[in-house]
């Protein structure tokens, strides 16, 4: 699956019922920045530790095309990209939707 831009993020109508998912690993601290970010925005999010389940890994290759780093976040099965990719939409406004959504857990 390509990455999203985000123009085709914002017009899909999916937005309204997303649902975020975070691949990280634990000793990554740019996951650890993305998923603050999306906690301090009220962003419910899963987070999956592709360093602890094999097939959190083939899940991962699958999803985000073989991407090599984390964090690499889903929404709404789209990969938009890593840490930079989730601060650019934020500031261009277009996760303002996702803010507060019932339907996701925010991970601790």
């Amino acid at each position: 699956m390509a990455k999203v831009t985000r123009d085709e993020l914002h017009d899909t109508e999916e937005i309204r019922m997303a649902r975020v998912k975070v691949y990280s690993t634990g000793t990554c601290p740019i996951c650890q920045k993305a998923k603050g970010l999306l906690e301090k925005w009220t962003i419910p999010y899963t987070e999956v530790r592709i360093d602890l389940d094999r097939a959190a890994m083939r899940d991962y290759v699958r999803e985000t095309s073989g991407a090599r780093t984390v964090p690499q976040i889903i929404i709404d099965g789209r990969c938009i990209g890593g840490f930079t990719e989730l601060t650019e939409l934020h500031m261009d406004g277009m996760l303002d939707e996702l803010r507060g959504q019932s339907g996701g857990s925010t991970a601790p």
